[in-house]
């Protein structure tokens, strides 16, 4: 993948300068990073906001508690994590990130779930049924509320920036659906 990325910067560059336009890599360099910086800026607050809510939630109990109520949805999903462990409140804290559409914020936990599913994998160089599984449903990321799109649509001046929910949830419910049910159909054939 970097070395396609590599390419398309170098094609770019030797485009433009072939044209004559290497004024347009210096503009759009500067604009690019401006951009960039700005949008970092803006989300921040809203990252750091819900990072610091999942946290003070994981060390409340509160995660415990959603996972114990998640738990019928959970436990046929994940059969071979048992009850009460870790990675289920791990895997719940990622979930409630997704719903609320704050992928950047579910990272976190996905990458503690899927270490903590690690050390429950007996062969620790092929992927376990529920890391895979696990990597299907934050793949799909079911959301019901996309805060992060709304809010990116809202500073580059979007004149309904929620006309895009029942779109989203549309979307990522068939997204996780299927998967889901892929993923199933596929580890019923290996067994």
């Amino acid at each position: 993948m970097n070395k396609l990325w590599a390419a398309f910067i170098v094609i770019g560059i030797v485009f433009c300068m072939a044209t004559g336009n290497a004024v347009t890599i210096n503009n759009e360099m500067i604009n690019g990073g401006k951009s960039a910086l700005k949008m970092v800026i803006e989300m921040l607050p809203l990252m750091a906001i819900w990072s610091g809510l999942m946290n003070i939630a994981s060390k409340s109990g509160l995660l415990n508690k959603l996972s114990i109520m998640l738990s019928p949805i959970l436990n046929p999903l994940f059969p071979d994590i048992e009850k009460g462990h870790e990675s289920l409140g791990l895997i719940t804290s990622n979930m409630v990130a997704n719903i609320f559409g704050l992928g950047s914020a579910a990272t976190p936990f996905g990458l503690k779930a899927m270490k903590s599913l690690q050390e429950l994998n007996h062969d620790k160089k092929i992927a376990s049924r529920s890391m895979i599984t696990f990597l299907v449903l934050n793949t799909s990321g079911l959301t019901l509320i996309p805060t992060t799109i709304i809010s990116l649509r809202m500073m580059h001046g979007s004149q309904n920036p929620t006309e895009i929910i029942l779109a989203s949830i549309l979307a990522t419910f068939f997204s996780t659906f299927f998967g889901l049910l892929m993923n199933k159909f596929l580890s019923r054939k290996e067994a």
